[in-house]
Parts: structure tokens; sequence; C-alpha cells
């Protein structure tokens, strides 16, 4: 074979060429098999390490352990746990290993800052941070400027020249939003978007934000373009609630969550759109769940037999424990202090009670005994100056329900109750805002009565006046108190009447047709009746009122849903500046009548100048119609049998033409 012709061609060479350079590497040659290379790991990116955990002896140790183990196991299965000693005591940081790395940094993220007592607050860093901590340069490195994200004025509709106030409208169904600028003319279009929330909008507590609800969360808008601020990401959310300070954000969602990590309720963080606990909930029915103190502090849920009063911004249980209170039916915080209201029914011989208690002291500063209670409910006065107890009891050797108001004088020592019985059934219960009024509906259709009283400060309560045959079910104040509107809502037709409580007058009378919702504008000046398609079919729309109950607008929207006014955050001036004025009223009223002319002459020479160009088109249209007529003359006088008839009086009524064709003849009859 070696001698075979066909055998004898050189061997080719696989080799490179001496000056061949080899620049293709690895990654670009197995790609897609690298990626699938198991990553080397050793397991410590899964490990947290705690610090500032209480240093116990062996006779603590397992309750430690416990206690360490309820709050981190929230965040994922932990596998192991490791507490160092010294001289038989714990050393004051322990290690704890999660099953997955994603979890071990939850539990950073959430842990971090958890306080457990007072002496003993978590710090709490992933174990491959040492590393990264050891080996950090002794050279100072700038770090990179991060891009500011500029929203715009949050606050700019309160500083409109008109002072003009905002509002959020629904139609079309909810496919269409938009914001309106009030204005007592017509509205003013601010923003409008097609889809731009999928069920319904809320506003925040001072109006800063605008929320929007999506399928894979909640969106919050603002600044004067309402460029989206954040969103939360939460499937299925249906439901939402602001803490009054605006820092945090509780929402819903019915999807089902799991037992390791509870996400029926989310509290995030507004700013930097964190989470800061889930909770489980089994329903919704009475929502909000938690319930706010009003400077944001503390928020408070009820469960059977338990108050459970939570503190920002570690999210944890008040004192580590919840209030055990057997029976617990409902509860409501001060809207001036931090104060909670709750009441407990009878249980055999121990009485109904109801009981304020101080927070975060737990101190009971109020107990009241109640007897023979069917039912309480507890309504506030909005500056917590008062608390309205509606009580509902059937007296022994009576048939029937009695209602007792007991009113609590919250800034006076002791905190004294006094009481207001009515034997008429209660429709509605509403307090004036922001003074010691309030405006009880009661009785029987047809004869409904609206009864006012006056808390007064010698410690009486008297009746200032009483309306009979009223056809009302509801109660509006003013925000600002004196006015309030009585609304015969949906099944009473949307009869409206207008009230001034400082003299109890009736302003006005009026209707609008099956309305469903009474809105007040932030300013007490005008308010707002509507028809909401959510509700009512037909006759959708939204009437824009004065607070005397003068009409200014009717707005029809097709298929109107909801309107929302923007609320406003309270006001920078101090209680002397507004005393002063209110002093000097008269001097700041010459000042705005002279603009309110100024705004009259404006639209007065708007009013003219728009007559003046429909006069200018009636002239040229006149003038064409002149020339056509002139043109068709000719053709009148042929059809008319040569009688000129445009040289006819048409006022009179001593002749007429009369045209008639006898024997193929035409002859004119002059009477």
């Amino acid at each position: 074979m070696v001698d075979d012709p066909e055998y004898d061609e050189e061997e080719p060479s696989f080799s490179d060429p001496e000056d061949y350079v080899d620049d293709i590497d690895d990654e670009e040659l197995l790609d897609d098999i690298l990626r699938e290379k198991p990553q080397e790991a050793d397991g410590i990116d899964s490990v947290v390490v705690v610090d500032n955990v209480p240093q116990v002896g062996p006779e603590r140790l397992e309750k430690l352990k416990n206690v360490i183990h309820k709050i981190f196991s929230k965040f994922g299965k932990i596998t192991t746990e490791f507490y160092p000693e010294a001289d038989g005591m714990t050393k004051g940081y322990i290690f704890l290993e999660y099953a997955a790395p994603t979890q071990a940094l939850e539990a950073v993220k959430n842990a971090d800052g958890y306080k457990l007592d007072k002496q003993h607050t978590f710090r709490v860093n992933l174990f491959t941070d040492f590393d990264k901590y050891m080996n950090i340069s002794d050279e100072w490195e700038t770090p990179e400027k991060q891009p500011f994200k500029d929203f715009g004025n949050m606050r700019h509709w309160i500083e409109d020249p008109d002072c003009r106030d905002q509002y959020s409208v629904i139609y079309e169904a909810g496919e269409r939003t938009a914001i309106f600028s009030n204005d007592p003319k017509e509205p003013l279009t601010v923003e409008e978007r097609a889809r731009w929330t999928e069920t319904y909008v809320r506003w925040s507590p001072k109006g800063t934000y605008l929320a929007t609800f999506h399928q894979r969360g909640i969106a919050l808008w603002g600044g004067e373009k309402f460029k989206q601020i954040q969103r939360f990401s939460h499937q299925g959310v249906s439901l939402i609630d602001f803490s009054p300070c605006e820092r945090y954000v509780v929402t819903f969602s019915p999807l089902m969550d799991t037992k390791e990590d509870p996400q029926a309720i989310i509290i995030w963080d507004i700013l930097t759109g964190q989470k800061k606990r889930g909770f489980h909930c089994e329903s919704s029915a009475h929502w909000p769940i938690f319930k706010w103190s009003h400077d944001g502090k503390f928020f408070a849920r009820m469960t059977p037999d338990t108050l459970s009063i939570y503190e920002t911004p570690s999210m944890g249980l008040l004192d580590k424990k919840s209030l055990k209170i057997t029976g617990i039916k409902d509860f409501s915080w001060s809207p001036g202090d931090n104060i909670i209201a709750f009441w407990v029914p009878e249980d055999k011989d121990i009485p109904a009670r109801v009981t304020l208690m101080q927070m975060p002291s737990r101190q009971e500063i109020r107990v009241r005994n109640l007897f023979n209670v069917v039912d309480c409910k507890l309504h506030w006065q909005r500056n917590g100056d008062y608390l309205c107890v509606k009580v509902d009891r059937t007296p022994k050797g009576t048939q029937g329900v009695v209602t007792n108001f007991e009113i609590f004088r919250m800034r006076e020592k002791q905190v004294p109750v006094d009481v207001v019985e009515m034997k008429e059934s209660i429709i509605a219960f509403a307090w004036e805002p922001n003074g010691s009024k309030f405006a009880v509906l009661h009785g029987e259709s047809p004869r409904i009565n609206s009864s006012f009283y006056h808390v007064k400060n010698n410690g009486k309560i008297d009746l200032i006046k009483m309306f009979d045959k009223q056809q009302a079910n509801s109660i509006f104040w003013s925000p600002q108190g004196q006015f309030l509107v009585l609304a015969g809502l949906r099944s009473m037709n949307g009869a409206l009447a207008f009230v001034d409580t400082s003299d109890c007058t009736m302003m006005n009378i009026a209707e609008h047709y099956m309305a469903s919702d009474v809105e007040w504008d932030p300013t007490g000046r005008y308010v707002v009746t509507s028809v909401s398609w959510w509700s009512h079919k037909v006759d959708n729309a939204y009437w824009l009122w004065t607070f005397q109950g003068r009409l200014l607008q009717k707005n029809n929207k097709d298929r109107f849903c909801q309107l929302l006014w923007r609320p406003r955050p309270p006001t920078l001036l101090s209680i002397e500046q507004i005393k002063m004025i209110k002093k000097d009223l008269k001097k700041y009223s010459k000042i705005f009548e002279q603009k309110d002319r100024l705004s009259q002459s404006k639209a007065s020479k708007e009013l003219v100048d728009k007559r003046r160009s429909m006069m200018e088109e009636y002239r040229t249209y006149r003038e064409t119609a002149l020339q056509i007529y002139q043109e068709q003359k000719s053709i009148r006088l042929e059809l008319r049998g040569g009688v000129d008839t445009d040289e006819l009086d048409s006022n009179s009524a001593t002749q007429s033409i009369r045209f008639c064709v006898e024997g193929g003849e035409r002859t004119t009859t002059t009477l």
C-alpha cells in the first residue's frame, strides 16, 4: 500500500499558522452550553447575620429561639440557626441560614431595623456583605450620581390664582378618566386619559397622589402633568387605604396567599416603593381592615377577642403583644389624638362597656358601663373634641328599641358624658366637622324628622331646631361646618334640602332625580350631586350647586360613574393668623369683590365679542340670501303670472293675492 499511487498524496496539516492569533473565547464559542453550567456556590449567600439580639443564659435561650424563629420564618424556610455563646451567655448576634438566597435577601430588606423591645433593634445583613465590607478601599471613590426624578410641583393645584379646586371624573363606564378644575361657569379640563384605571380611582388624604387600579397592582400619579410617581405590584388588588400622613398605602387582594408568605394585605412605603409587611385576611367585608391613628404612627386591627396595635416604621406589634379584649365588637381612633375607643357587649351579669384608651401607654382614661345594649356605633367629631356613642337599648319592661346618644366631652377633665335619648328609630347621625353641633334624622317614612343639637360648654345639650316631614336618608355637612345638605338618595328620588344651621333656616329645597351621591368640595363653597351609572343606568350626570342651593351647572357625561374632589392638605396658617384674617375680612372682601368685577367684565367682554361675531356671521348670510333672492326674481314673476309680489305689504290684512285658473286662464282677484 505504501507504493500505491493513491496514497502518495501528502496528509493535510490541521495546525494553525505560526502567526495565527486565537481571539475567540469559550463564552462566544460555547455560550449556550456555559449558561447551563452549574454555578460554584458555598451556601453563604443564603446566610444572614442578626445583630443586637438579647444576650441570655441557658434558661431563656429556648424562649429567645422561639421568638427569633417566629419573626424570621415569615421570610422563608430557615434550615440552620446558630447562636454563638461565651461564658454561658449568647454573644448578642446570631446566624440564620435560609433555603434560598432570595429568602435571605427578603429577611434583610424587611427585618433590618425591627424593634424587638426598647433596648434591642435588629440590624440584619447578608453574610456575603462582610467580604464586601472587609475589602473596602482606603481611597475615597465618589459614588455614582443617581439621576434625579423631577415629578414637578406635587401641590401645584393649591397655587391656582383663582383658588379653583380639582376633581376626578370617571365616565363611559370606566373607559375614560378626567381631572377637571372647578369653575362656576364650566369645568376646565386639566388631564384626560383613556383606560387610566381598570375599576375606580382614589385620592390620597392630602391630595398629593391619585391612585389607579390595575390587574397587576396600584399606580400613583401626581405633579402638574400627572406623571407616574410609584407603582406597587399586587396581583388582583381591589381595595386600598392610605395612612393619614401619606407615608404608607395598604392594598388588599382577594387572591389566595400562602401560610408562609402573607399576601392578602400588604403595607407599602410610598416614597421607596418597598413592601413593609404582609398580612393574612379571610374577608374584606369591613374595609379598611387596619385603622390608622391621626398621625400615622400606629395602626390597629381587630380579630376575635383581640385588638392588635402596630407601630411604624417597624410594622411590629406595640410592646410585642396584642390586647386581649373578650367579645370586642368595634373600635375607632380619635381623629385628633392617639386615643382608641372600643366597645364590648354584655356578658351574663357583666354590663356592656365603652372604653377610651391612651396610646402607646395603654392607659384607660374613661370607661362607661351600659345596660340592656343591642348595638353601639362610634362617631368621632372631626377634630376629636367629642365622641358620640349611639347606643341601641331595649329597656326592661318595654318593647321596641330606644336610642341613647352618649356624648363624651374629650377636652374636659375626667371626660364627662351627656346623654340624649330618642325613642324613634334613627336613620342617620353626623357631627358638624369644625363645631359642636350634630344632626340626626329620625322617624319612619313618610314622617322623617331632622333635629339639630348644640353641645354647650355649660354641660347642656340643647335642641336647636326640628324640621318634620323631610324626604331625607343622608346628612352631608360642609367641610367647614355651619351648612349641610339633607338628601334623599336613590329610593327617595334625590330630594335635597340646603340648611344653614347658624339660624336653622332652609335656604333652598331642590331635587336631582335618582341622585346616588353627594360630594362637598374641600372649601365648602360648592357641592355636587350625581347619578352614577354603577347604581342607575339612565340620567347619568353630575350637577354643581352653591352651598346655598343655587344650581350652577348640569354636566351630562355618557355612563358617568364617579366624581371625587381632590382633598387639600391642612392649612399652614396658625390659629392666630386665621383669627387676624377673619378680623380683617372686610379689607380682603374689597379686594376679592374687585377681582370678581374684573372677572365679570372679562366675561362680559368675551360675551360681547361672541355676540359681535355671531352678528357678523348673520349679516354675511343675509347679504348672500338677498343676492340669491334678487337673482331668482324673474323666475318668481313667471310663476306668478307677472305679478310682482315683492312689492306687496306682507303685514297688511286688507289685501291678498289669489291666483286661480279658470278655463285654462290665469286670473287675479283683488279683495
